[in-house]
């Protein structure tokens, strides 16, 4: 059979070849409304919420059972699936007349809409809500659960889209590779996959043309997808994939080029289980904590104690080590319950991040006491703290100086473009630049990182957000001044060295990626890094700026 080649975005390097296997469909949602007398009400809402519960209380025992990043994800969606809010509408609904059926539509497809109007990671969400309802439209008709069948063979697994219930309970034994029609690189799916280890393709427009069993070759760098490859040259390459994961698997740091330049390669954490775990990792600190993720469900703002108590577990996992916080970068897709998020058109671009300081007077100073007091109490003496949205030489002039104030390393996040463009200017105010390349890629492309629609605009390796990138490279390195990275772009191997060789001094990613970093920055020299990134941000686009540096640094 005449081998065919698709082609989506992809976000997890490595290849795989095996039959695919597309997950279940869901149910058929109801078409009629039907309606309940009302004598019968009381047992219909008692169905409902068995219905309901028992999903929920599957994820909870997948949650239980996973490990890591599935952990959180299976109990995030577990608490989703017993949120009150639409269990209530529902429940509401079907008191009034409604079918479980109905009910569970309407109320979740109300707050899909929500979601989708907030965009970012709210609309992301949107998926797991989906996939809430289809299971328990599923369980309250009798049919199987929708998703992904039992794997008792290699399968490359296909899907429109993968729900968080989907991805963290998947056996890498037996999936070789993810690949979703829909989705995007900063997605569940992608994230996953990286934990997992497994090659992993999203926005491959077409894939609904690829059958059930067909062999397919993924290859997760150039995310190009072959239908009936050779078989032959298929298995070579997967071999030599396979020798390179031994590689990752007995890595164990510290990360150096081949001519023995070393690179600080640090861990992403959100609170101090995770900051625990990576100390137990290659990991040299932590680049990025991200505050925020410590109180998405905070009713009321922390005091400075309760916030120093936590921020102070991070710090003692790293007694010795760099230990970067960012300060709270609510607002769009996170909102925290406690603070005042106005209604807004566009939250993208709204009061985010340090600005959320405009319409929450107080909050970054409070923030920064409880920092300072972790970091005395942890006999931290130059603890680095960063600021998410800055955009103006004045904010980080600002920000700078209470930090100052306060006995900490004042430094800001490159998301915004003005920042790039004026990275002297900035760079002359603090003392380090942590360059966050989802927003920053966001941004520069003017699209929405959660879009699938979008992925390959949203893709890091678009030679104009590696042109900003340099910038604020250079004006490190004429400053004296670090500058890292803190975006997924870190954890991609071909691009960290892209990345160190446009002036980088330290990358942060999910302590699962960093051995695979590791081991490649060791098979290239800095002068290759060097050479390919000024010949790779002449790039006419993200696919020719990959296949450079596949050329030059595999």
């Amino acid at each position: 059979m005449e081998s065919v080649k698709l082609r989506g975005t992809g976000v997890v390097s490595g290849f795989a070849y095996a039959p695919v296997a597309w997950t279940r469909p869901a149910p058929v949602l109801p078409t009629s409304r039907g309606s309940v007398a009302e004598d019968d009400r009381p047992a219909e809402v008692a169905r409902f919420k068995a219905a309901a519960e028992t999903v929920a209380e599957r994820f909870t025992q997948r949650a239980s059972a996973a490990t890591g990043v599935a952990t959180e994800v299976l109990g995030a969606t577990a608490a989703l699936a017993r949120d009150r809010g639409w269990l209530r509408t529902a429940t509401k609904a079907i008191n009034a007349g409604s079918t479980a059926e109905v009910a569970t539509t309407d109320a979740i497809d109300g707050f899909i809409a929500q979601f989708e109007k907030l965009g970012g990671v709210m609309a992301e969400r949107t998926t797991d809500l989906r996939d809430i309802r289809n299971r328990v439209i599923a369980e309250l008709l009798g049919l199987p659960e929708p998703g992904v069948p039992q794997q008792t063979s290699e399968v490359i697994l296909c899907a429109e889209d993968l729900a968080p219930a989907d991805t963290a309970s998947l056996d890498p034994t037996f999936v070789r590779a993810l690949v979703t029609r829909l989705g995007g690189p900063t997605s569940h799916t992608a994230i996953i996959a990286r934990q997992l280890g497994i090659p992993c393709v999203v926005a491959a427009a077409t894939l609904d043309t690829v059958q059930e069993g067909a062999m397919l070759l993924v290859d997760g760098t150039s995310g190009i997808l072959t239908v009936s490859p050779d078989p032959e040259e298929a298995q070579r390459l997967v071999a030599e994939d396979e020798a390179l994961r031994a590689e990752v698997r007995s890595w164990s740091g510290p990360a150096a080029t081949a001519d023995g330049t070393h690179v600080q390669v640090l861990a992403n954490v959100q609170d101090g289980a995770a900051a625990r775990k990576a100390s137990a990792s290659p990991a040299e600190g932590v680049g990025l904590f991200r505050t925020e993720l410590c109180f998405l469900t905070a009713k009321t703002e922390p005091s400075v104690a309760e916030q120093a108590g936590i921020y102070g577990e991070v710090f003692a996992a790293f007694p010795d080590s760099k230990v970067v916080v960012r300060t709270l970068d609510a607002g769009s897709d996170k909102p925290v319950p406690f603070a005042n998020h106005e209604e807004e058109e566009n939250p993208a671009l709204g009061v985010r991040g340090i600005r959320l300081g405009w319409t929450n007077p107080g909050i970054v100073d409070r923030q920064l006491d409880a920092i300072a007091q972790a970091a005395e109490d942890n006999g931290v003496e130059d603890p680095w703290v960063m600021a998410p949205m800055i955009a103006t030489v004045d904010e980080a002039f600002e920000f700078a100086g209470k930090c100052r104030e306060r006995n900490l390393k004042p430094g800001i996040m490159i998301e915004v473009p003005a920042a790039a463009l004026l990275a002297d200017q900035f760079l002359a105010e603090v003392d380090f630049f942590s360059i966050g390349t989802n927003d920053l890629t966001q941004y520069t492309m003017a699209a929405d990182r959660m879009s699938s629609k979008l992925a390959t605009l949203t893709d890091p390796w678009q030679p104009a957000v590696l042109r900003l990138i340099k910038m604020a490279g250079d004006a490190g390195t004429r400053a004296g001044k670090p500058v890292g990275v803190c975006g997924e772009a870190a954890a991609d191997p071909l691009l960290a060295c892209v990345l160190i060789g446009l002036g980088i001094t330290s990358l942060s990613m999910a302590t699962g990626a960093i051995p695979a970093v590791g081991v490649q920055l060791g098979k290239v020299t800095m002068e290759q890094c060097r050479e390919a990134a000024q010949k790779i941000v002449e790039a006419r686009n993200s696919r020719d700026a990959k296949e450079l540096a596949r050329t030059l640094l595999s």
